[in-house]
């Protein structure tokens, strides 16, 4: 039996195209997404979403499950299932990754900002294009966890002085050491101690005692098309999800607001050769 498929298929089938911003200029042979136009929404290829219902793809991640029920705008109680159906058990104690409505609403009120959605583990879930626009296309990395991003010594846009740097790497270990107190029996959390664990900073912060919420930091992103972009970064967590909203704003008496503004008009596409 193929129950991931089935329940993935009448989802699709359900929901109408214009609900998600798709212009219906021709009439359809039948209702719902295409599997094209689900694949889009979800950022995955349309190869896989066909072999997804298929029954002949591996099982997918926890974030492709998510990314899924995101586009096929389910409930609460039907991204669990999906969940469920894919191998991933969902419910209390493990860490929250379905974004709420509200969430969505605040995130489509602040496009003049850099904006990304984390999960209790630093996961990232979602973001707006301008975030896009200004770090790079997200959908183009194999790993999506900020942790991992900087202790596995792969530079990405972002850079930071040494005191910056060594700041943010203490914080988001503080923060982690918060979250395995939140959700001791989430598998996640096993998962990315264990890859962290590679790194000889993190071994040394995790050493440490220290637990805190991460709130704040610098950082400078060097931008392939608009040079230097100073930033200052804002992390407001939502109670009992523990979402981590990340807000990024230009640096006071800087250019950096004129270089979004012109990344906000430009998005993801490139200006100067590769």
């Amino acid at each position: 039996m193929n129950s991931l498929g089935d329940a993935l298929r009448a989802w699709r089938n359900r929901l109408d195209p214009a609900t998600v911003g798709i212009p219906q200029n021709v009439p359809r042979r039948v209702p719902g997404l295409r599997r094209g136009e689900l694949a889009a929404l979800a950022g995955i290829s349309v190869e896989y979403v066909v072999r997804l219902e298929q029954g002949r793809a591996p099982t997918p991640s926890a974030q492709v499950c998510l990314a899924l029920a995101r586009a096929l705008q389910l409930t609460g109680d039907e991204a669990d299932h999906l969940l469920r159906l894919a191998g991933h058990a969902a419910g209390p104690g493990r860490i929250p990754r379905l974004i709420p409505p509200s969430l969505h609403r605040i995130m489509q009120r602040l496009t003049e900002h850099p904006v990304a959605v984390f999960d209790a583990v630093w996961d990232l879930l979602h973001w707006n294009p301008l975030w896009s626009a200004t770090f790079g296309d997200p959908t183009s990395r194999t790993d999506r966890n900020v942790l991992f991003w900087q202790f596995d010594g792969k530079p990405g846009r972002a850079r930071q002085s040494p005191a910056d740097r060594a700041a943010f790497e203490e914080s988001l270990v503080a923060d982690l050491h918060a979250a395995t107190g939140r959700y001791p029996s989430d598998p996640s959390i096993a998962a990315v101690l264990a890859r962290l664990q590679r790194s000889a900073r993190f071994r040394e912060l995790w050493a440490r005692p220290s637990v805190a919420q991460h709130e704040s930091s610098h950082k400078v992103v060097d931008h392939p098309d608009v040079g230097e972009i100073p930033l200052d970064c804002d992390v407001l967590t939502t109670q009992g999800s523990n979402f981590h909203v990340v807000v990024y704003t230009p640096s006071p008496d800087t250019d950096a607001r004129g270089k979004l503004d012109l990344l906000a008009a430009i998005g993801t596409q490139q200006m100067t050769p590769a």
